[in-house]
């Protein structure tokens, strides 16, 4: 058998993944895409969850990634099959601070939808990757600020003078 009767399973578990080029469908963790678009589009957000909101998030490239360098890392190396990645962890204000910074004319409200707000009020604030960092060298390229500057606002302001 070409395995030798085993599978090297190996899996990595991402937090909210930001894409500059697919456009947010309503995920929970979709208020951060949603402001940024709308704000881009010039129209008004209702933010679904309160300002005080914080969960992991991720820009893409860095999901793409993890799992190219997990997938590269020696098995020997490796202590689990599964690892958490990261990259920042703002609120949902830290958020809209940003987009405004990107867009000053933006309209950016807090409405919370009771039901999507529990939902994330049971998931972490972060995550811990430090098994990651250790057993394969993981390391984000994008935090909080270079994800916006070079990555996100560039991306989503293009896409939405084309249209």
């Amino acid at each position: 058998h070409p395995l030798g009767g085993t599978v090297d399973f190996r899996c990595v578990r991402s937090p909210g993944l930001i894409s500059a080029v697919t456009l947010p469908t309503g995920g929970t963790s979709d208020f951060a895409p949603e402001m940024l678009h709308q704000a881009a589009k010039g129209e008004r957000y209702n933010c679904f969850v309160r300002a005080d909101t914080r969960i992991p998030f991720m820009a893409m490239p860095d999901g793409v990634s993890a799992l190219l360098s997990l997938e590269a890392a020696t098995k020997n190396n490796l202590t689990t099959q599964i690892y958490n990645v990261g990259s920042f962890s703002p609120s949902a204000g830290d958020l809209k601070e940003r987009v405004k910074k990107a867009f000053p004319s933006a309209v950016i409200d807090f409405k919370p939808d009771l039901k999507r707000q529990a939902i994330l009020e049971t998931w972490p604030a972060d995550v811990d990757d430090s098994r990651a960092r250790k057993d394969w060298g993981w390391k984000p390229e994008y935090n909080f600020e270079r994800a916006f500057e070079e990555y996100l606002v560039p991306a989503v302001s293009k896409f939405y003078r084309g249209r």
